[in-house]
């Protein structure tokens, strides 16, 4: 074969810009899902919160729990009591007749907020039976995490969950997460009631949280 026979038959190679394409595409890809997950996420959690804000859900269930919040040294909080009214309120509403009260100790507390709760509700008009105080956790996961433990070994199947509208979501996902059948019931008006931003914007983050299990 002559040279310029060779020449017209050899051409350099063309470099494969497929395989960089490719790989642009994927990154891109991959850049746009975490930009709509970045909004997405959020959006879906603070609509959650509010959807969840003004759930009075009714349904009879097995106990009604309600959510500790802050006592002093035996007497509830104004929120406390607003939550422990309206547990009143769902057992003369035929909800259920018995009540979990949760909630421990902070520093300097001569009792918990679970007692304090169901001492409340005693003086208030229930039975001392009716009433089972849950001394247990620092925060809402532990309190549910104690409340799951007790009504596996009561045999108790379903809860209505009482506390503030803004802590619904939240509460009821972290109940389904230990293996419960939540049923909510939020405090339609009084102390802690109030959708603030800076609440909805707390409670939003603490629920993206049990959505990653964290």
């Amino acid at each position: 074969m002559t040279a310029p026979a060779m020449l017209l038959e050899w051409s350099p190679r063309r470099p494969d810009h497929s395989r960089r394409h490719r790989a642009r595409r994927r990154f891109v890809a991959l850049v746009m899902v975490v930009a709509v997950m970045t909004v997405a996420v959020p959006v879906a959690a603070v609509g959650s919160v509010f959807r969840w804000s003004g759930v009075d859900d009714r349904t009879h269930t097995d106990a009604i729990v309600v959510l500790g919040a802050a006592q002093y040294q035996g007497t509830p909080s104004p929120v406390l009591a607003n939550r422990l009214a309206h547990a009143h309120e769902l057992v003369d509403a035929g909800v259920s007749t018995q009540v979990i009260t949760v909630g421990g100790f902070q520093d300097g507390d001569i009792t918990s907020e679970a007692q304090t709760g169901k001492e409340e509700l005693v003086a208030d008009g229930l039975r001392r039976r009716q009433v089972i105080a849950l001394p247990y956790g620092e925060n809402t996961a532990e309190s549910l995490e104690a409340v799951a433990a007790i009504i596996a070994a009561e045999g108790i199947e379903s809860v209505t969950i009482v506390t503030d509208p803004a802590h619904s979501a939240r509460a009821r996902a972290l109940a389904e997460h230990f293996g419960m059948q939540a049923h909510v019931s939020a405090t339609a008006e009084g102390p802690g009631t109030s959708l603030t931003s800076e609440y909805v914007i707390r409670e939003s983050a603490g629920l993206i949280s049990v959505w990653l299990n964290l």
